[in-house]
């Protein structure tokens, strides 16, 4: 049977699929390939890990998660697992500063994404790493480190057209506790009317929707113990009301394989991502798109899509905006700005939401919307390049680090480079 991505939409095209034990083999199959990709949790909804050639699947990669308690730095190798990691550095007394919605994504493949998590001071995951490792096209390794390394910043975001990463080294902190409260049925003009201080009331805020109606879904609020915010017993929050059972994001779906909530307070690593890692994430079949918009726009980008309700809520699942710190890696979508996530968890009917995607992103277009590199989008390199202030530079990276394209597929072809 033809290998799938995680929502089963996608088969892999790849001549073979290779499980490398040891980073020595990973570098002898990667001097060896004619073409090759990373392939970590599968988590991608198009083909950015897909290839003609070789499909280098780091599950089996020699496990590394190795503690510069010092440094305040936590050495992993890339095929990691966020859940796993997050266990041991609870285990051991530390912390990173955030998680993605799933802990079930791998570390490397979630950076060189720009996959995010969620809070107005919060940097997506790429930017705690503090190093990485990549085998490079002739089987080579590159190490990098922020502050050290010419062009770091265009490295980390790099989509895999820099090489394979093997190992990433990201900032850590002390272990810090964590509660989880939910609000139901929030009024949406008086979310927008006070945008920020419903995105800054938690350490890290979700609003869930499907854009029809006049209330807001949910509002998942998860507040550091330390920091004041939504505190146990608060019965309005911007005309939403505490959920008295456990909620799950999307309709009819239990709660019970979401992290804990009702405001009991835990460790960081069992309550920053939505999902617990024991549980198979969300629905599974199902298909993702997302859109990063200035922070500025944030409220004139959701009355636009509030507007589009009619064509987008019969497709989907549910819609979920978050919001993201600013940066300078290259290619995050958070580049140079504060911003939104605008998520769309689509029912899976591919042919009708790739429909959909043009006319979505002609009205985020006044907004500068860039789409999630691992999610499914319309634009090419044309549409996107613009979008990024470094793109060029990071093509040229690319080129030299690759001159030969054996890292180069269809997908960095369309949206990247331009072929």
């Amino acid at each position: 049977m033809q290998e799938r991505n995680w929502a089963g939409n996608l088969s892999y095209q790849a001549e073979r699929i290779a499980h490398p034990r040891t980073v020595e083999e990973l570098q002898e199959l990667v001097a060896g390939a004619r073409t090759i990709r990373a392939l970590g949790s599968r988590h991608s909804f198009n083909d950015i890990a897909d290839t003609s050639g070789t499909l280098a699947a780091l599950d089996l990669l020699d496990p590394v998660i190795t503690v510069d308690a010092q440094n305040m730095t936590v050495t992993v190798s890339g095929g990691t697992r966020y859940g796993t990691l997050a266990a041991e550095l609870q285990r051991q007394g530390f912390a990173l500063h955030n998680l993605a919605s799933l802990p079930h994504i791998s570390v490397a493949g979630a950076v060189a994404t720009a996959t995010h998590g969620s809070g107005d001071g919060n940097g997506n995951l790429a930017t705690a790493v503090a190093g990485l490792e990549l085998v490079v096209a002739d089987g080579g390794i590159l190490t990098a480190h922020r502050g050290e390394t010419a062009d770091f910043d265009g490295m980390v975001v790099g989509l895999g057209a820099l090489g394979i990463v093997s190992s990433v080294t990201l900032d850590i902190e002390q272990a810090f506790q964590v509660t989880q409260h939910v609000f139901e049925d929030l009024d949406w003009e008086q979310v927008l009317e006070n945008f920020d201080d419903v995105t800054s009331s938690a350490y890290s805020v979700s609003l869930f929707t499907d854009w029809s109606g006049s209330t807001v879904g949910q509002a998942w609020l998860k507040g550091r113990v330390s920091d004041p915010g939504v505190v146990a017993g608060q019965r309005d929050f911007f005309g939403g009301t505490p959920a008295l059972s456990a909620r799950h994001p999307l309709p009819g779906v239990s709660g019970s394989n979401c992290t804990e909530q009702l405001g009991v307070p835990g460790p960081w690593s069992d309550r920053l991502a939505h999902f617990r890692m024991e549980f198979t994430p969300s629905k599974g079949d199902e298909l993702q798109s997302e859109y990063l918009v200035p922070r500025e726009h944030a409220v004139d980008a959701i009355r636009t899509l509030r507007r589009l309700s009619g064509l987008l809520t019969p497709l989907l699942l549910v819609s979920e905006i978050r919001t993201i710190a600013a940066d300078r890696l290259w290619l995050s979508p958070n580049y140079g700005r504060d911003g939104i996530g605008l998520h769309f968890t689509w029912r899976q009917d591919q042919p009708a939401v790739e429909s959909v995607l043009p006319l979505l992103e002609a009205e985020l277009a006044p907004f500068a919307a860039r789409p999630h590199w691992g999610k499914l989008f319309d634009g090419g390199a044309a549409a996107v390049g613009p979008l990024y202030p470094r793109f060029d530079d990071f093509r040229t990276l690319a080129g030299r680090l690759d001159p030969a394209g054996k890292f180069r597929n269809r997908f960095l072809d369309y949206a990247v480079f331009g072929c």
